[in-house]
């Protein structure tokens, strides 16, 4: 759910034909010959208590509830780390935020992925903006609330920024996003989310603000959200078939398709009164967790679907700016009515 990043669910999504995989890799517009293509089964993580049953347009009852979604471009990113980050961190999540928007980037593309969240549309028929750009940053390297976060002192980290940063009061178009780096414990992480996303309370704040929350787990629970870069410990030392990052970090590289995870729900449902399955608003089914756990075509029953393996043996499914490479999980298509992926191959 998007106000849980909840752990590993089943998707229903059937195979593609070995030779169909095949005719159909030589059509990819980037490096094949430098890539190899695969489809692992990795164990299910430690925890999982989703019961949905996903990639099947027969089951997924996605409506749209009237509410606002982020059209007005471009989106506004105020991004917020909380506690201890070094440069090349901070570096290589921007750079995946920069990759949203448009550009020359060779496909399949993280902008290319970001092409299926616009295709939400708010009542009026407005799009989901396909620009995303970082508007300002603050860093609370003191720690102002504390190495233990609870869901109400994360707002108030964001009424900190828009105090002493400071941050404008952005209600149309901005997100505002807290990172929490992997000495910081927060309410809930590892246990039930790996990330949330929410409106900030006017008592709280003084206005109502979409912002989410994603914690570096690299260190506290990388084999629930940092998967599947991580597999459950009972596998021993972090569980043979566990996939090698694309950027060589666990924690950040994990992070980013949480990030990637909440900004897409956040985009499309900022108030919680927008797209989302189920009757509960305050426990949306939202466009990221009917696609959780698969990357690629051929995904379901434990297999994440196809991706590819560069010659170093990371493992990515899109490319981002600046020549990086990112693995981020599929989200679901309003048009297709299924998960859907830049790297697909049917």
């Amino acid at each position: 759910m998007s106000l849980h990043h909840l752990l590993f669910p089943i998707l229903i999504l059937a195979f593609s034909a070995a030779s169909s995989l095949a005719a159909t890799a030589k059509d990819q517009t980037l490096n094949t010959h430098q890539a190899e293509f695969f489809n692992p089964k990795l164990p299910p993580r430690i925890l999982s208590s989703s019961n949905k049953f996903e990639g099947s347009s027969d089951i997924v009852d996605l409506r749209y509830h009237m509410g606002p979604v982020l059209s007005s471009s471009p989106i506004n990113i105020y991004l917020i780390w909380y506690g201890s980050w070094s440069v090349s961190q901070k570096l290589l999540i921007k750079d995946f935020i920069n990759s949203i928007s448009p550009s020359a980037t060779p496909s399949p593309s993280v902008s290319d992925w970001w092409k299926t969240v616009s295709l939400y549309t708010d009542q009026t028929g407005a799009n989901v903006s396909r620009t995303v750009v970082i508007a300002k940053e603050h860093s609370d390297t003191g720690y102002s609330r504390g190495s233990h976060l609870t869901r109400l002192s994360v707002q108030q980290v964001i009424a900190t920024a828009v105090e002493a940063a400071p941050f404008p009061v952005d209600h149309r178009n901005g997100i505002y996003l807290i990172l929490t780096s992997q000495d910081v414990t927060v309410e809930d992480f590892c246990r039930a989310v790996c990330g949330f996303h929410y409106f900030t309370f006017p008592s709280m704040v003084g206005h109502t603000l979409p912002y989410a929350w994603i914690g570096n787990s690299g260190k506290q629970c990388p084999e629930v959200c940092a998967y599947p870069f991580a597999v459950p410990g009972y596998m021993g030392g972090g569980g043979p078939g566990s996939l090698a990052p694309p950027n060589g970090d666990v924690g950040l590289d994990g992070m980013i398709s949480v990030i990637a995870h909440e900004l897409a729900e956040l985009s499309t449902n900022p108030l919680v009164n927008a797209w989302y399955a189920g009757e509960d608003p305050t426990a949306p089914t939202e466009i990221a967790d009917l696609c959780e756990g698969l990357y690629g075509t051929g995904g379901g029953g434990g297999y994440i679907g196809q991706v590819m393996r560069d010659q170093k043996r990371k493992t990515y499914n899109m490319y981002g700016n600046k020549g990086r490479k990112f693995m981020v999980q599929w989200i679901w298509s309003p048009v297709l009515k299924a998960c859907a992926g830049p790297n697909a191959l049917d």
